[in-house]
């Protein structure tokens, strides 16, 4: 295979935090959660789940995107009644949200689920519950999300801080850890999500530091995809950075393929994950003899898709240029009309302006052609592992 010199991943800022593993599936598709497994990305469908059909059809749309869990809404009995099939044809790990109504998290189980959200503080009679549904979960294999979200904060908490405050969040997260611990199980994973970030990292902080659960990152309510996208890099960036996190799902108020982009950049960001084709552009300024903006986004339309780790450069003037566009796979330093292209280091052609991107397309090609497919993809994946199915 032939080294396109990348340089490697760049090693975390913090250790890991400890956490206990979990196994979401029993099968060929299960994927780990916590200890020393890679952080996974997760999304939700915005389908309707008794849809069966267009439910799966998302799935796979997010999974071909890199979405390694999904989860889906179970509001009500068509929905639950969907499960089965959703579970047992969806190529990745499926996890049922379940808000109000008990007797769905059962049904979850039954269908043959990876997991299950719960949201202590909206479920009816939940605490009244907990034996039962540990003792099936248990039998099941199945961990429990434990979900805590600060617009659904119990009363009762809500009463006693005032409003959904990161102690809060955290106080109601570990009290509904208790109860299944009582009963024995422990195959639990937290999160404790609230919309404000400076709220939500102090939050997971604090439950890091109380106990050794698999965290879900999450900033709910995040907004539109600008906003959520700024909320979730700040916050996942924060923690991550510290070692803390499992998991991370961004919610954004746009298509669910959009969540995993950018959870996947994220992670990418943060040497948490090999990364994949990356633009390296100027901002532009007054220095620039070319349009930077318009060649860039020629350049990463044209190479879209492309799944062999790459690092092309896209500068505009003769301060940054030459030496970004010789310290990236493939380069180029425009200006004055043309542009000099750079590959592994070394100039290897002088175009016109007009001829900057087609080159740059062709070098490319060329060099994962050259590269081969591989395993050069294969970092940072979801950690996939057979488990006998019991009979």
């Amino acid at each position: 295979m032939v080294d396109l010199g990348m340089p490697k991943v760049t090693p975390a800022l913090s250790p890991r935090r400890k956490s206990r593993r979990l196994t979401l599936g029993n099968d060929g598709r299960a994927v780990q959660v916590g200890g020393a497994a890679p952080v996974s990305v997760q999304s939700m469908t915005t389908t309707v789940t008794a849809d069966v059909n267009a439910t799966l059809q998302q799935i796979a749309e997010l999974t071909a995107s890199g979405c390694q869990i999904v989860r889906v809404a179970v509001p009500s009995a068509d929905d639950a009644e969907a499960l089965p099939a959703i579970a047992r044809k969806s190529q990745i790990p499926v996890i049922a949200d379940i808000h109000f109504q008990p007797k769905y998290v059962f049904a979850a189980i039954d269908a043959g689920c990876a997991a299950v959200r719960v949201n202590p503080g909206n479920i009816k009679a939940f605490d009244d519950k907990v034996a039962e549904i540990a003792k099936a979960a248990a039998a099941a294999r199945v961990p429990i999300r434990i979900g805590v979200n600060a617009g659904s904060l119990d009363k009762r908490l809500l009463a006693k801080h005032g409003s959904a405050t990161a102690d809060a969040l955290v106080e109601s997260a570990l009290w509904e850890c208790s109860l299944f611990e009582e009963h024995g199980f422990g195959d639990l994973k937290i999160s404790v999500k609230h919309h404000d970030p400076v709220v939500m990292v102090s939050a997971y902080r604090k439950l890091a530091a109380a106990c050794d659960y698999p965290l879900h990152l999450g900033v709910t309510e995040a907004g539109p995809q600008f906003q959520g996208t700024v909320k979730s890099s700040v916050a996942f960036g924060a923690l991550l950075a510290e070692g803390i996190g499992d998991t991370i799902r961004v919610s954004l108020s746009a298509p669910p393929v959009e969540e995993v982009k950018v959870g996947i950049a994220i992670l990418e960001s943060l040497g948490l994950r090999e990364r994949g084709l990356e633009i390296v552009s100027c901002p532009s300024c007054g220095r620039a003899q070319v349009d930077v903006y318009k060649l860039a986004e020629e350049v990463t339309a044209g190479l879209d898709g492309l799944e062999v780790p790459l690092r092309v450069a896209v500068m505009g003037c003769v301060v940054n240029g030459p030496g970004e566009a010789r310290e990236a796979d493939l380069g180029v330093a425009s200006g004055n009309g043309k542009g000099q292209i750079f590959v592994k280091g070394k100039v290897i052609a002088t175009v016109p302006e007009s001829k900057i991107v087609e080159t740059l397309i062709d070098e490319a090609m060329r060099l994962a052609e050259e590269a081969g497919d591989g395993d050069a993809a294969a970092a940072g994946k979801p950690e996939v592992i057979t488990v006998p199915v019991p009979g």
